[in-house]
């Protein structure tokens, strides 16, 4: 194994660096190349046909051929309420797995830098809002998302020990409910916002008497553009070198029948929301504290009307493209 006698200095200069991202295809991975298309760095990806992240000895493998500066692990097994809470054994083992993976391969390919992306679900369910660093592992987590809450946990956990043990520059930041261009909008594995865009723009077109949202729709979420996210991450990485891993977000919630509201607005359907309060809520409450990033220097910039609205375009240019 190769490990970096010292981490390097800070600010990173990513000038130059190979810098792999993990996820390429996804949401975040995604928005990552975008990000750092604006560097002068070399990005390098690899799809499912290419490495198998479920695969130790694949990951391995790779890592020490490309021979990476950089790992951004944003791969992920993701999905709303009704994904997490019927497939949790889907979620806590291939998370587990990939992240595992990586952060490990990682290390014995002697990689400078690593960003793992966790989430805001890490939280107790009754975490006082809006929830600080120092609140991780304070209480139980939400029964609907526990065990993707406890992979993405473990991921944290296994940056900040092989940073203890092994001196790896390796870092974790913490966002909370993301969306934008290349989520996933199917009807059942949605997130929220990419699920409630689909279906008001269906029940728009199809002249639906009302629009149904799970829940009570008096629950609280804070949503950050993944752009914003993506900007947030190599901030960090080439700003930050800590084992706390920092909230990154807007810092602003929305209930959700507010949410809905602007969705409606946005997509052109003018009929009632209805609300089934038969199906679950998750935690009450999901809002970031997000003083200690912005103390470094770095602040969300995507109003959450306007993400929407760029958004729902992104989802039409779709249409013939994807069939979504």
């Amino acid at each position: 194994m190769s490990i970096p006698p010292n981490p390097p200095a800070l600010p990173y200069d990513l000038r130059g660096k190979r810098v792999f991202v993990s996820g390429h295809r996804g949401m975040l991975g995604s928005a990552l190349v975008r990000r750092l298309a604006r560097e002068a760095c070399e990005i390098l990806t690899a799809g499912r046909e290419e490495l198998d992240l479920l695969r130790q000895n694949a990951v391995e493998d790779w890592l020490r051929k490309a021979r990476p500066d950089v790992v951004l692990v944003a791969a992920a097994r993701v999905g709303g309420i009704h994904a997490n809470s019927t497939r949790p054994a889907e979620f806590l083992y291939e998370n587990l797995a990939i992240q595992n993976h990586l952060i490990h391969g990682a290390y014995l390919a002697g990689v400078e830098k690593l960003l793992f992306a966790a989430s805001s679900c890490i939280y107790p369910r009754a975490a006082p809002q809006p929830m600080k660093e120092e609140y991780l592992l304070t209480g139980p987590l939400e029964p609907t998302n526990e065990g993707y809450a406890l992979a993405k946990i473990a991921g944290l956990k296994m940056c900040e020990a092989y940073r203890r043990q092994y001196g790896c520059d390796f870092i974790a930041a913490i966002p909370p409910n993301l969306y934008g261009p290349n989520d996933n909008f199917d009807p059942l594995a949605s997130h929220v916002i990419a699920g409630m865009l689909r279906r008001a723009h269906q029940a728009r077109l199809e002249g639906a008497p009302s629009f149904e949202i799970w829940g009570t729709g008096v629950a609280r979420r804070e949503f950050l553009h993944v752009d914003d996210a993506a900007d947030a991450c190599i901030f960090l990485l080439t700003r930050y070198s800590g084992e706390l891993a920092p909230n990154v977000g807007s810092g602003e919630d929305v209930s959700i029948r507010e949410l809905a509201a602007m969705v409606c607005e946005v997509v052109g359907y003018t009929g009632p929301i209805t609300f089934d309060a038969g199906k679950p809520d998750g935690m009450p409450v999901k809002r970031l504290d997000v003083g200690r990033v912005q103390a470094m220097g770095w602040k969300a910039s995507i109003p959450l009307a306007a993400g929407l609205a760029s958004t729902y375009e992104w989802f039409l240019s779709q249409q013939n493209i994807r069939g979504v």
